[in-house]
């Protein structure tokens, strides 16, 4: 049995939790309103102001598909209450990025601007040149879009140059030597 899927999910008093279809779960908060479709393996009710999530059968693979949906039903609430983000930051001599509307401009060295679309749902912002936040609602959308965001340039490991999530550490290697 999931540890994890057996801990009641608390509902704040700004969130209304409506159940569709009995595994379509949608949520509303001050921030915005998501939905998840839940597997039919999954039982769960509302008590109290908490959901209880309940296995209709006992099996390996149910039990593991258990505690991901708590906490995917987690994330949902804390989605719509405070909202997700990751930052990520630039380092390399002239790389630096600029958020114009809808659209994200990165200078990365290239002999062109990367330009990104901003997707719906998707705050980006850059208050220094050299450092990118990513806001949304969405966990799985944020964490998406700063993946596709470091992917423009990885961090390589011989200078370090690159977009790099923050606190993430790139191992330096040794250039070539010469005899």
């Amino acid at each position: 049995m999931s540890r994890v899927g057996k801990k009641p999910i608390a509902i704040p008093q700004s969130v209304k939790v409506n159940i569709k279809d009995s595994n379509i779960i949608s949520v509303e908060g001050p921030k915005g309103n998501l939905s998840h479709t839940l597997p039919n393996i999954i039982a769960f009710k509302i008590e109290n102001s908490n959901i209880i999530l309940d296995m209709k059968s006992d099996t390996n693979s149910n039990r593991a598909i258990y505690g991901l949906t708590r906490t995917l039903i987690n994330n949902l609430i804390i989605g719509v209450t405070q909202g997700f983000s990751k930052e990520l930051e630039i380092q390399g001599v002239g790389f630096k990025a600029q958020s114009q509307g809808k659209k994200l401009s990165l200078a990365l060295g290239f002999s062109h601007p990367v330009e990104y679309d901003i997707p719906e749902g998707i705050i980006i912002e850059t208050p220094k040149p050299n450092q990118i936040i990513v806001k949304g609602i969405d966990k799985v959308k944020v964490g998406e879009i700063s993946s596709r965001i470091r992917s423009f340039y990885r961090p390589e490991p011989y200078k370090g140059k690159g977009i790099r999530y923050v606190g993430e550490y790139v191992r330096k290697k040794a250039g070539k030597t010469v005899a």
